[in-house]
């Protein structure tokens, strides 16, 4: 990790606004406009500019508004799950000085993930074509040598899946993150294609991974439904397969969707309240994961490992209790 002066703030990463003042951008694919479907006190126009090179998919993008040039992080959302749905997780990171890009890779999938490995390859590879210039706020620049990846649930596994190289990006990520990934429904029973191969340390990742588990993911919240990150298949299992340099961290007493929006509207907003085992109340979890990806990043794309370290060792007060701390290195 080189030193950088790209990012710097006095604000703890699990403050939900750090530094920048932040916009939500939405971006369309085919239609070819963009606009601020989302938007705080900071820009001066609600419309941003139309891309000359639309994106192959419609994007949600949290960014700084101030002036700079800011390390990125695509993120991929979970199953059946909309990108607006994490509109409170993304500004918090993009707050601490990092654009976010989030692509809604389908509306309706299948078990087979071979499409969103593909579409989250197609918008990484849109990334280095010039088409996030048009759309961001005045004097925001990305650094596309400072490029991460994470993914939640499937959008996990989609996520280790790419950066395995299972579909090709004219792009290097150089952090991965996964936040609670399940690779299907339990062992021998993976969704294709699959990406855990149950021997330890086999993933041949050139780049520094955090792996974010869920205590009660694992956990039926009837016996009507299946746990929403079953063992076999969910973090524990991902982390076991990594290489150093890597971290695990799991929050006791939340649940697999702990990290949306308090507000997810519509019947799948509805239905995250309902199909998984989820803790008292989002804030926390939300809040926490928000805040160890802005460390991870900050340690592995800026250089600064100290708020990492310090959650590491307890010297940072975290939102939620942990029940595991683990790092490869």
């Amino acid at each position: 990790m080189s030193p950088s002066t790209t990012i710097s703030s006095s604000a703890s990463v699990f403050e939900t606004a750090g530094r920048y003042t932040t916009t939500l951008l939405r971006v369309e694919s085919a239609a070819g406009t963009a606009c601020n479907a989302y938007r705080n006190n900071c820009c001066s126009s609600s419309v941003a500019a139309v891309p000359a090179l639309p994106p192959p998919k419609p994007l949600l993008i949290a960014t700084p508004c101030e002036a700079g040039v800011f390390p990125l992080l695509i993120f991929l959302h979970g199953y059946l799950l909309h990108n607006s749905f994490y509109s409170q997780l993304l500004q918090h990171v993009a707050s601490h000085g990092f654009i976010v890009i989030a692509p809604q890779l389908y509306e309706v999938t299948g078990a087979d993930s071979t499409g969103e490995i593909k579409s989250a390859a197609a918008t990484t590879n849109w990334l280095s074509e010039g088409g996030l210039n048009d759309v961001l706020p005045p004097n925001v620049h990305p650094n596309l040598s400072k490029l991460g990846l994470a993914g939640h649930s499937r959008g996990g596994k989609t996520a280790f899946a790419l950066a395995l190289t299972k579909a090709a990006t004219t792009l290097k990520f150089s952090a991965l993150i996964g936040i609670d990934p399940v690779d299907g429904m339990d062992k021998g029973k993976q969704t294709p294609p699959p990406v855990l191969t149950y021997v330890p340390r086999s993933f041949d990742l050139d780049m520094a991974v955090m792996v974010i588990g869920s205590g009660l993911g694992e956990v039926r919240r009837n016996p009507l439904f299946p746990p929403c990150a079953p063992k076999g298949v969910n973090h524990s299992d991902f982390f076991n397969e990594c290489r150093k340099p890597a971290c695990h961290f799991v929050v006791k007493d939340y649940g697999h969707l702990d990290m949306l929006d308090n507000d997810t509207k519509g019947i799948r907003g509805k239905a995250t309240y309902c199909l998984c085992k989820n803790g008292e109340s989002r804030e926390p979890m939300r809040r926490f994961v928000g805040g160890i990806v802005v460390a991870f990043m900050k340690a592995y794309l800026d250089g600064d490992a100290s708020e990492l370290m310090s959650i590491r060792y307890g010297h940072e007060t975290t939102p939620v209790e942990l029940q595991t701390v683990e790092f490869l290195e």
